[in-house]
């Protein structure tokens, strides 16, 4: 796979979020190139945009999770908004902002000593109460070089006994969800490359993957039938939402991470991401969540995505490369 591939040139005709991780994923670049391109999300393009959003005191919309003076008639209205510190934070992170940069160690400085939960009042970097939230801080604290172990303790004692975590659990729900484990998943994932992780921390991991692969990504367990339609749709940017592009994409970093070979109960979704693929080897975002943001970065639902079609490739290019190794 080269540059001289129509969608590697469309990708690459892109922002420096989206280009240094093709240069990285899909063509083998020099680390040394790769990393200056990524070099780049500090002061140009998404990543510059999105810095330039703050406030002074370091957060953004003037609140952890909510806008400042946040109406909830907006949400009712025009769906759950999306500029606070907590959103803006994980889209960083996916845009790859180098955490040694000087911007990003000056941002969670701030946000360590200003933010504070809705929820409770407890400082940012203390986490939150419900495990979706808590899993996408201990990802960003993890990446960005905070401490987030007592976070991570805390999720690794809220497993439900089917593996997983559910948001809803302390209204009494006994069922973990999707998307509640795929983030918490993603943030034990990240805690793990950071720190090197707790034998308490991987068997949360192990048993959460377990969870999603017993129900190849998106079956009913007991039924077998899709869980959510939904899941079969690609969705940009995730936010706090699952489909199956996601959880194959948190599968290819780990086992990158740990040397394990693909998990073949993978297969099903991997078999639906080829099949959804365009004539022209792109493809497309089936939908994205309403409410406010700062800005754009796909070009609408039903157009071809470059978020999307990077993710999709590289995890078809591990799948691929590792089935033949396998083979």
């Amino acid at each position: 796979m080269t540059q001289s591939d129509p969608v590697i040139e469309w990708l690459l005709d892109s922002d420096p979020s989206i280009r240094w991780q093709v240069m990285r994923d899909l063509i083998d670049a020099p680390e040394r190139n790769w990393m200056a391109e990524r070099a780049k999300v500090e002061t140009e393009g998404w990543g510059a945009r999105l810095l330039a959003c703050r406030d002074e005191d370091g957060q953004w919309a003037g609140g952890a999770f909510l806008p400042a003076g946040f109406d909830p008639q907006e949400w009712r209205e025009h769906g759950q908004p999306w500029t606070a510190t907590t959103f803006s934070l994980s889209q960083l992170r996916e845009f790859g902002l180098d955490p040694a940069c000087e911007q990003a160690r000056h941002a969670v400085e701030l946000i360590g000593a200003n933010a504070r939960w809705e929820e409770g009042g407890q400082p940012f970097w203390q986490g939150e109460v419900e495990e979706c939230i808590n899993g996408r801080t201990v990802a960003d604290g993890a990446y960005f070089g905070i401490d987030v172990s007592p976070i991570v303790d805390r999720l690794a004692g809220e497993r439900l006994d089917d593996g997983g975590w559910n948001c809803e659990r302390i209204n009494g729900s006994h069922r973990s969800s999707f998307a509640s484990t795929i983030n918490v998943l993603e943030g034990l994932l990240e805690f793990e490359k950071s720190t090197g992780s707790t034998p308490r921390s991987r068997q949360a991991r192990r048993t959460g993957e377990e969870f999603l692969l017993e129900r190849h990504l998106f079956r009913r367990l007991g039924t077998g039938e899709p869980a959510d339609e939904r899941f079969l749709q690609f969705l940009h940017p995730n936010r706090w939402r699952y489909d199956i592009l996601r959880a194959l994409d948190y599968f290819r970093a780990s086992t990158i991470l740990t040397g394990a070979a693909p998990d073949r109960r993978l297969s099903e979704a991997i078999d639906h991401l080829r099949s959804r693929r365009l004539q022209d080897g792109r493809w497309p975002l089936d939908w994205s969540l309403p409410g406010r943001v700062w800005f754009e970065v796909d070009d609408g639902q039903g157009e071809p995505s470059r978020w999307i079609t990077l993710r999709a490739m590289r995890v078809l290019r591990w799948w691929d490369a590792e089935l033949s190794i396998d083979t």
